[in-house]
């Protein structure tokens, strides 16, 4: 049933500070739905909602991020439904995949019916677009506020509505909200070694060969280089998930290294900004660190040995100045980015960092500020894609409608603590099975299949 419209009518803007609701699928996600709501909101009470899944963060993950919220709890998506007017909101910040922005949009758009006010809707991606353009675009239509990372971004994004017919002035042009840090110096080799950084990414590459190659090429530069640190940064710690599944973790395939990783060479954990501040050279297949160094001016190399590919990602920096390969930087040969190419996303801007978020930051307080706002109104509608938005919703315990199917309702508030420790218990086993299915049982599967 509808919420009764006193549950969601808002305060007086002016008697308090305003209050955002993030939602997030994992530690990626938390931390860009957290800052940019600091962005967007400076001194706002934030109040975090992981979204219950496989991806959901760890506390060692979300120690890692190092984003405070003034509450944060795992929920699911009918509980997150039902908890968005409840205290009320002023905005709420879906920092999620694509189809769950689409099914959160038509949920909450079916449990504001009749309210006074409902909160802003703010949505955006976490870093680099480079694939599912229209796809993941068209799932997050019906958001008041699509943030764009870039210039770019934001002329894409636009152009992706306008073909379809669908409104576009809800796109905003801003940056991503971790950028920053201190701009790079070299230190002194007393001081510190010179350090190399490869950062992975839990899916680029995919397949095991890949990902030996680029250990075993991270480890001969480590060789090649005596007198240099070689960091290979990770996502995840063993038994831990991100936005994406990661079916060969590189701490196993470190350990059966011919040889194993010199003394110069070893894996690292930690927040990105921390790490960056000791790197002297960036090196990734296509991970958004690369934005996050380039920022700061830190030489960025983005390799080219797989390939230049969609896949990969790798193409988005086409034109960067930044594509190279481990033999060039063997041999000491770095990069050097184009400064317009730069300037385009948002990484060096024709602006200073912190006015990024100027027009986004005016765009949300003028929303906030209207005494009504029509109901969100996606581009996909039961009458638009009959055949995909039914199973879009579904996935996420919905209805075509926005109504919770029957037993994916929020509980009652009283739940049992014993019931919550029960249900605690059973979803860590069903992580655990489902890891051990993807990590161990799926490759055994795909290697006798090609026999």
């Amino acid at each position: 049933m509808p919420s009764a419209p006193s549950a969601h009518a808002a305060p007086p803007h002016s008697a308090s500070p305003p209050r955002v609701a993030v939602l997030a699928d994992s530690d990626t996600r938390w931390k860009w739905g957290a800052l940019t709501a600091h962005r967007l909101a400076p001194g706002a009470g934030l109040d975090g909602f992981l979204l219950r899944g496989r991806a959901t963060p760890t506390r060692r993950q979300l120690t890692e991020v190092g984003v405070r919220a003034d509450a944060l709890r795992e929920v699911t998506a009918a509980e997150f439904t039902a908890a968005a007017g409840r205290p009320p909101y002023d905005v709420v910040l879906l920092a999620c995949v694509g189809g769950t922005v689409q099914a959160m949009l038509h949920a909450l758009a079916r449990a504001w019916t009749g309210a006074e006010r409902r909160p802003v809707v703010v949505t955006g991606y976490v870093g680099v677009v480079y694939e599912k353009l229209a796809d993941g675009l068209l799932l997050r239509h019906g958001a008041d506020v699509v943030l764009a990372n870039s210039r770019h971004d934001a002329e894409r994004f636009r152009a992706v509505y306008e073909g379809v017919g669908a409104p576009a002035d809800g796109v905003t042009e801003c940056a991503l909200p971790f950028l920053g840090g201190r701009p790079y110096e070299p230190a002194p080799r007393e001081v510190r070694p010179y350090t190399v950084v490869f950062a992975a990414q839990p899916s680029v590459p995919e397949s095991r060969a890949d990902r030996l190659y680029l250990l075993r090429r991270a480890a001969g530069h480590a060789r090649a280089h005596p007198g240099r640190d070689v960091l290979i940064k990770l996502r995840s710690k063993p038994g831990e998930h991100t936005t994406h599944i990661e079916e060969h973790p590189y701490q196993k395939l470190a350990t059966r290294l011919p040889g194993g990783l010199p003394a110069n060479c070893r894996l690292v954990y930690g927040n990105m900004g921390a790490v960056l501040d000791r790197t002297d050279l960036l090196v990734t297949v296509s991970s958004t660190a690369a934005l996050e160094a380039l920022h700061r001016a830190v030489p960025t190399a983005v390799l080219t040995d797989l390939g230049i590919r969609e896949r990969l990602g790798n193409h988005h920096f086409l034109g960067s100045g930044c594509l190279t390969s481990w033999d060039h930087l063997d041999a000491g040969r770095l990069p050097k980015a184009e400064p317009e190419w730069l300037a385009r996303q948002g990484v060096a801007a024709d602006r200073p960092y912190e006015r990024a978020f100027d027009a986004a930051r005016r765009r949300v307080a003028d929303l906030v500020a209207r005494d009504r706002l029509p109901p969100p109104s996606p581009y996909y509608t039961p009458e638009t894609a009959p055949g995909y938005l039914p199973a879009v919703l579904a996935r996420h315990g919905f209805a075509p409608d926005g109504r919770p199917l029957p037993g994916r309702a929020a509980p009652p508030p009283g739940r049992s603590a014993l019931r919550r420790a029960g249900r605690d218990v059973l979803r860590g086993a069903a992580r655990g099975a489902y890891r051990h299915g993807v990590q161990r049982v799926a490759p055994v599967i795909r290697r006798m299949g090609e026999l």
